[in-house]
C-alpha cells in the first residue's frame, strides 16, 4: 500500500508538470516561421533598426550572434554542472545510496527547467512589480511570432529571449540539487520530489526577482553577480532547514560522539567536483551577459584563482586542525572558492579574488565540523559549501568593492537567507506532518537503492573482507 501511494505521489508530480507546462505553451507560442520585417523597432547601442531585415545586414547583428552564441554555450557548461553534482553527491555519500541520488539529480534538473518554464521565470522577471512579489503570467511570456519581439536589446542584452530563459533555467535547479546532497541516505523521495518542485516553482524564482528581476534589493544596490546567495545560499538555507526537520542519519551521532560514515567512491567525486569547476566558468563567465573579451576573460581569471586559493587553505586548515590530509575537505576547499567568488567574480581585482576563495577554503572546514558538532548531519557538506560560503562571498563583495555598501549586502543576504529558511521549515514541515520524511530504520539500513529502485549501483561487487585476501592483507 505503501509502495503505491508512494507511486501515485510521484506520478501525480509528473503529470502536473509535463500537463501544466504543455497548457502554458499552447496557443501563439511557437517557432517563428520567418524574420519578416515589422514596423516595431529595434534599439541597440550602435543605432536603430526600424525592421528586422535591416538590423540582420547591420554590423550590430554580427555582435548579437557572438553574445547569443557565448551565452549558449554557458548555459550548456551550467547544465554539464549537473552532472558534476550528481557525480560529487554519490561518490560522497554509501555505495547503497548512490542510485537515488542520481534519480533525484535527473528529477530535479528536468522538472526544474519544466517549472522555470512554466511559473518561475515570470515570476523572476515579473516586469512592472511592487519589488516583492510579482507575476507576469504563465510561460515565458512572449510571442515568437514577432522576431523584434524575441530579441532582448531593449534591456541592454544581445541575446534572444529563449537564451536568456534557458541559461537562467540552468541556474533554477541548483539550488534543489543542493538540498539533494544534504539529506542523502535516509529521505523519501516522494517527499523530496514535492519539496524540490515548490521550492523552485515560487521561493528561488522570489528571492531572484529582488535583485536580478530588478525588485527592492537591486533598488538599493545590493549586488550578487552570479548567485553566491540567490543560488548557493538558498540552497544552503533550505538544506538546512531540511536537516533539522528530518534528522541524522542513523549510526551518526551515537553515544556522545560522532562516528563518520565514509565516502564510498572519492574518486568519483573528484571527477565530479572537476566538472563542477568546469561549468563554472559558464556559471560565472556566462553571467557577464556578452562575450565581451576584457569582461569574460577577467571573470574566468578571478574564478579560478578563487578555487585555487580555497583548495589550498582548506588543505592547510585541515592538516592544522584535524592532523590530516583530507581529500574530500580539499575537494569541498575547490567549491568553497568557487561558491565565495560567484557574487562578486566582476567586482574585485585579482588578488582579492585570492582572497575571497582562501578565506573561504578556511571557513568550509570549521563549518563543517562545527555542523558535526551541532548533530546536523549533512553527508557531503553542502550547507557549508554553499550556504556558509555562499554567504561570506556576498558579504565579501561589500568588503572589496568601493562601490558596494556593506550594510546592503548584510541586509540583502540576511533577507534571502530568513526568507529561504523560513519557507523551507513551514513547507518540508508541512509535507512531514503529512507524509512523512523519513524512511524507515530498515531501509536506511539496506540502502535506498535496493528498496527504493530495485537495484544497486555496483551490482557485480561486495565487500571483501579481509580473511578472504590470504597473503594480500599483507
Amino acid at each position: 500500500m505503501v509502495m503505491k501511494s508512494r507511486y501515485a505521489t510521484i506520478l501525480t508530480i509528473l503529470i502536473v508538470l509535463i500537463g501544466g507546462t504543455v497548457l502554458a505553451f499552447s496557443g501563439s507560442e511557437s517557432p517563428p516561421e520567418n524574420s519578416e520585417a515589422i514596423s516595431t523597432t529595434i534599439q541597440t547601442d550602435g543605432g536603430t533598426y526600424a525592421t528586422m531585415e535591416e538590423f540582420e545586414n547591420s554590423i550590430d547583428y554580427i555582435k548579437f550572434i557572438a553574445n547569443n552564441l557565448w551565452i549558449l554555450i554557458a548555459a550548456f557548461m551550467v547544465m554539464m554542472m549537473h552532472l558534476g553534482f550528481a557525480t560529487v553527491e554519490s561518490g560522497l555519500t554509501q555505495a547503497k545510496n548512490a542510485v537515488n541520488v542520481i534519480y533525484k539529480n535527473v528529477f530535479i534538473l528536468c522538472s526544474g527547467i519544466l517549472i522555470y518554464a512554466l511559473i518561475g521565470f515570470q515570476i523572476m522577471y515579473p516586469g512592472d512589480f511592487n519589488g516583492f512579489l510579482g507575476f507576469g503570467g504563465f510561460g515565458i511570456g512572449f510571442d515568437n511570432l514577432d522576431p523584434i519581439g524575441m530579441l532582448t536589446p531593449s534591456y541592454g542584452m544581445d541575446m534572444t529571449i529563449w537564451t536568456d530563459f534557458i541559461f537562467q533555467a540552468m541556474f533554477a535547479a541548483t539550488a534543489a540539487t543542493i538540498v539533494s546532497g544534504c539529506v542523502t541516505g535516509r529521505i523519501k523521495l516522494s517527499s523530496f520530489m514535492i519539496f524540490g518542485v515548490l521550492l523552485l516553482a515560487f521561493c528561488y524564482p522570489v528571492t531572484g526577482s529582488w535583485v536580478w528581476g530588478e525588485g527592492w534589493l537591486y533598488e538599493l544596490g545590493f549586488y550578487d553577480f552570479a548567485g553566491s546567495s540567490l543560488v548557493h545560499g538558498v540552497g544552503g538555507a533550505a538544506g538546512l532547514a531540511c536537516v533539522i526537520l528530518l534528522g541524522a542519519r542513523t549510526g551518526k551521532y551515537e553515544g556522545g560522539k560522532i562516528h563518520g560514515i565514509p565516502a564510498h567512491n572519492i574518486p568519483l567525486a573528484t571527477v565530479g567536483v572537476f566538472l563542477l569547476w568546469l561549468g563554472w566558468f559558464g556559471f560565472n563567465g556566462g553571467s557577464v551577459l556578452s562575450a565581451d573579451p576584457a569582461g569574460v576573460s577577467f571573470v574566468f581569471v578571478t574564478t579560478a584563482l578563487a578555487a585555487c586559493a580555497g583548495a589550498l587553505t582548506s588543505m592547510v586548515t585541515t592538516q592544522l586542525v584535524m592532523k590530516s590530509l583530507d581529500a574530500p575537505m580539499a575537494l569541498n576547499g575547490i567549491l568553497a572558492g568557487l561558491v565565495g567568488i560567484t557574487a562578486g567574480a566582476d567586482a574585485v581585482s585579482v588578488m582579492e579574488a585570492v582572497y575571497i576563495g582562501g578565506i573561504s577554503g578556511i571557513i568550509v572546514v570549521f563549518s563543517i565540523l562545527m555542523f558535526d558538532k551541532l548533530r546536523l548531519d549533512d553527508p557531503v557538506g553542502a550547507i557549508s559549501v554553499h550556504g556558509v560560503c555562499g554567504i561570506w562571498g556576498t558579504l565579501a563583495v561589500g568588503i572589496f568593492s568601493s562601490e558596494v555598501d556593506f550594510g546592503v549586502q548584510l541586509l540583502g543576504t540576511f533577507s534571502i537567507i530568513a526568507f529561504t529558511f523560513i519557507f523551507s521549515l513551514i513547507v518540508f514541515g508541512i509535507i512531514k506532518a503529512a507524509v512523512g520524511v523519513r524512511v524507515s530504520k530498515e531501509v536506511e539500513s539496506d540502502g535506498l537503492d535496493i528498496s527504493g529502485h530495485g537495484n544497486h549501483a555496483y551490482p557485480d561487487f561486495s565487500p571483501v573482507k579481509t580473511s578472504e585476501l590470504g597473503a594480500f592483507a599483507d
